[in-house]
């Protein structure tokens, strides 16, 4: 049996949380798949922050493969699409009950320019990428 005993060794099972980008010219398509929780989130929000200061013409944010959304990840994606500049183009992809249902609840859905595939949101800007 397990017994915690107040002290912490610096291991710990953490959520896995994986983060890519992809760039198409000046897009950049940035995908995330695991946990979005308050131990991983800061770890999305530095990638991102990299990513804006590359200066893309478009950020689309995939969240199609994350598992768990919890609000330390709203607030990210909330935070970016408040920062970024008004000239960028922003989306952000989710689907299902572990990611567009909870944005949807807050009411981010339409603030983040949420979409449910990643043509849909290409469409939406407007954007055609070149293979």
């Amino acid at each position: 049996m397990n017994h915690y005993d107040g002290q912490f060794d610096g291991h710990a099972d953490l959520p896995e949380c994986v983060v890519t980008e992809q760039w198409r010219e000046t897009t950049v398509i940035v995908s995330c798949a695991g946990v979005i929780d308050m131990v991983t989130a800061p770890h999305v929000e530095q990638r991102l922050a990299e990513v804006v200061k590359k200066e893309p013409s478009a950020l689309i944010v995939d969240l199609l493969g994350v598992d768990f959304l919890a609000s330390h990840g709203m607030n990210v994606l909330a935070l970016v699409r408040r920062e970024l500049d008004p000239e960028v183009k922003f989306a952000v992809v989710a689907e299902g009950p572990a990611t567009s249902r909870p944005l949807t609840l807050i009411g981010l859905s339409e603030a983040i320019n949420m979409w449910p595939t990643l043509d849909a949101a290409l469409s939406n800007l407007d954007i055609t990428l070149a293979d």
